[in-house]
């Protein structure tokens, strides 16, 4: 028999391990429960009461149901390298860190250099798994991480400025010197995309199946890679751009200009959702958080901007260039230039950013890209010289979901996904700054104001309408046809008026309207040489 507790706490009387448990429990499911309760005793109506006393329950029911299938099914923690005392971890080499790591962790460390076909660009599959690399002199090659083993590997003979894959590992999309080329995992040539012409950056909407181009003119292409169609063909007038990106939370695409702005687009619309003065020199490099709201960019006068795109202001302003820039699942922020990349971390969740860990590769080596690899505490660095991959502790998401992203899948469960994510395709329609609003009812427009042959067909309408009415017949003498005729004036008169008003107010107000603009026209100092007009 369990020893009664003097303030009676049925969880006092459990055991220090089921108390801990329960604890870390009650700790999760606060996390997930949807705010306060409402306040149901100032209700006076029983069924309301009765209602939503039903729903607050359904809400605790589905809060614990989620913190325990978080409890179990996401049983791994993220770490970041912690130090002690005066030590920095900005400090720790990468050497450090490998003598501490399991084998599997220490074989994410490695250089493979290939100085005749550089510089490179690297691009991972959605699960981490794949990675496809690029050299600008015509190398592509296709790595499977997990195995650490080469897939396949070609050379096209001619430049290469960018890579992507599409919607899984079989295939990818090469922005070569004419034309970007579709290849799958075997190296075939499926598809030359003409209409593109020389494009300099690729993006993939894996959502919506669109693959996303601008060429060095800056004309911008969205095209349809199930059906092959063309969505939308825009030319943005901001000149060449090098830098284009996708936001993960909309599907809104963000281009980088020369004149220091930033533009974001989608394919139903031939003019920019937001264009926004982000540097007073070109944007070098720009990421995206895998939240959405938040934005990193670079300018070439050796600063990097933190953004919130709900508000469009500035959050942080840190000194420093960055050719290339990236934001890890879990908030890391890499920003690489010359020989040099360094990680900032937000570890206050305050969303200001600071020194994590800092990497320097061989002297010499130009870096281009730094890819943060999903669900690995990996960081791709692709440079000048070939590509090199770095440990970063803390960066990868340590749970994977296997409906979502499956490092392990199997063929079979690929096809299965490959279906089920072609049913889901969103259509181009749904890309918007505010995914939020889709499924919310739209609101009524504004009535336009009516135009003078409208309302002179309404004042006719009403005129006939008066005309048309019947006069009662009254004693003798009273039904003269001049005094009928006087009534109908009266009548039709009476229906005019509040036309006449209306019109005569609308007349005022322009008026006044113009009287405001003529004074405002000229500044104070010079409003005295204004020429007067004469008083009656």
């Amino acid at each position: 028999m369990g020893a009664k507790q003097e303030n009676g706490d049925p969880e006092n009387i459990l055991p220090p391990i089921e108390q801990e448990l329960s604890h870390e429990l009650d700790t999760k499911v606060k996390k997930y429960l949807r705010g306060e309760g409402a306040n149901l005793e100032v209700l006076k109506d029983k069924k309301l009461k009765g209602q939503l006393s039903v729903r607050e329950d359904l809400y605790g029911i589905s809060a614990k149901a989620a913190a325990k299938a978080e409890k179990w099914l996401m049983p791994s923690k993220g770490g970041y390298l912690e130090a002690e005392g005066i030590e920095k971890t900005w400090r720790i080499k990468q050497d450090a860190i490998n003598h501490e790591v399991d084998i599997s962790s220490a074989k994410n460390q490695y250089d493979i250099v290939l100085p005749d076909f550089g510089p490179y660009t690297l691009d991972f599959t959605s699960s981490g798994r794949y990675m496809a690399a690029a050299g600008r002199k015509g190398h592509l090659a296709v790595v499977d991480m997990k195995n650490m083993s080469l897939i396949k590997e070609m050379q096209v003979r001619e430049t290469v400025r960018d890579i992507v894959f599409l919607h899984n590992e079989l295939f990818f999309a090469a922005a070569q010197k004419k034309y970007p080329y579709i290849y799958n995992r075997d190296g075939v040539e499926l598809h030359c995309l003409k209409e593109h012409g020389a494009v300099t950056r690729l993006q993939f909407l894996k959502n919506h199946f669109l693959l996303v181009s601008i060429n060095k003119f800056g004309q911008l292409r969205y095209q349809d890679v199930t059906m092959g169609e063309m969505i939308s063909n825009f030319r943005t007038g901001l000149g060449r751009t090098d830098v284009m990106l996708a936001n993960p939370l909309n599907g809104v695409v963000a281009l980088g200009h020369s004149g220091g702005t930033v533009s974001m687009w989608k394919p139903t619309s031939a003019v920019p959702l937001v264009k926004m003065l982000c540097h007073p020199g070109p944007i070098t490099a720009m990421a995206f958080h895998p939240n959405g709201n938040l934005m990193a960019t670079s300018g070439k006068e050796k600063k990097i901007k933190i953004w919130d795109l709900r508000k469009f202001e500035v959050l942080q302003i840190i000194p420093g260039h960055a050719k290339t820039l990236d934001f890890s699942q879990k908030g890391l922020l890499a920003a690489g230039t010359g020989s040099y990349v360094q990680i900032l971390g937000d570890f206050s969740g305050s969303r200001i950013y600071s020194r994590y860990m800092g990497h320097y590769i061989v002297k010499g080596y130009q870096i281009g890209k730094v890819a943060f690899r999903p669900y690995e505490d990996v960081l791709g660095i692709g440079h000048s010289m070939g590509w090199s991959s770095i440990l970063i502790p803390g960066s990868g998401e340590p749970n994977f979901d296997t409906w979502l992203a499956n490092p392990f899948e199997t063929s079979k469960q690929r096809r299965e996904k490959e279906i089920h994510s072609l049913l889901d395709k969103l259509p181009p329609e749904t890309i918007m700054l505010d995914p939020s609003k889709i499924g919310t009812v739209k609101s009524a427009k504004k009535k336009d104001k009516p135009t003078k042959k409208e309302k002179e067909a309404e004042m006719e309408a009403v005129v006939e309408a008066a005309k048309g009415t019947a006069i009662r017949k009254k004693t003798k003498g009273k039904n003269k046809p001049s005094k009928i005729a006087v009534k109908k004036k009266k009548i039709v008169e009476r229906a005019k008026r509040p036309f006449l008003e209306k019109q005569m107010e609308e007349e005022n107000v322009a008026k006044k309207k113009q009287k405001i603009s003529e004074e405002i026209s000229l500044p104070t100092a010079l409003q005295r040489f204004a020429r007067k007009k004469a008083t009656a």
